[in-house]
């Protein structure tokens, strides 16, 4: 029942048993209003299931053991990959591995993303000229190192849902560098400079710039 379960949902594959309530705060990181039911966790329109054992064969022996945590979608999705993006991103905290249509993925080595800040409306140039530099590209920036650039935010993220109620257009500046620690550093300063929510890559919501390393895996239990 539990390998066949496995199979429908994208998956966060754990090295140890997470503790109940510290899964439950870490997914309402990416809905402040996911809450328990029975042993899972609702939020939106998914259901994040309760830890199970699963053999090696889950993580394709990257893990000899592992506690399998289910991400089901249960209606329409706020948020494109929205399940998907819950898996990552308490695999990437719980120092876990994502598994998603057969496929094994660690994300603490995916480079390609970065995080954001979530913007009621789009800035002016006027309100970003002291916090990033316009490049030639109109919509592009930097600061230092660090490449920003700002795109219509597609979907709406539930980490974001305070800005909801008076939301212009959500806009996100979407920033890629090499050093997590100062892509969180700069995120929260956006996001406090403009009104915005700092959320990482999965759209969750982080509040120090060390959420944006990668957890040590923990021992097995």
């Amino acid at each position: 029942m539990a390998k066949r379960r496995l199979r429908t949902g994208p998956t966060a594959a754990l090295p140890a048993k997470p503790d109940p309530g510290e899964l439950l705060r870490i997914v309402q990181l990416a809905d402040p209003e996911a809450r328990r039911d029975g042993d899972d966790i609702l939020a939106v329109d998914v259901r994040v299931c309760a830890p199970v054992a699963a053999e090696a064969a889950l993580t394709g022996g990257e893990l000899e053991t592992a506690w399998a945590v289910r991400v089901a979608a249960e209606g329409p999705l706020p948020l494109d990959y929205f399940d998907r993006f819950l898996a990552e991103g308490l695999a990437f905290r719980l120092g876990g591995l994502a598994v998603c249509r057969g496929e094994v993925s660690d994300p603490a080595d995916d480079g390609e993303g970065g995080p954001a800040v979530i913007l009621p409306a789009r800035p002016t140039a006027e309100e970003l000229a002291p916090l990033l530099e316009q490049q030639e590209e109109e919509f592009v920036f930097a600061a230092g190192d660090i490449k920003a650039a700002l795109v219509p935010q597609k979907g709406r993220p539930p980490a974001v849902q305070e800005l909801l109620p008076f939301a212009a257009e959500l806009t996100a500046i979407e920033l890629r560098g090499a050093d997590p620690v100062k892509l969180g550093a700069l995120a929260l300063e956006l996001a406090e400079a403009l009104n915005g929510i700092a959320v990482d890559r999965w759209r969750f919501r982080f509040d120090t710039a060390e959420d944006l390393v990668a957890q040590a895996e923990p021992a097995p239990e």
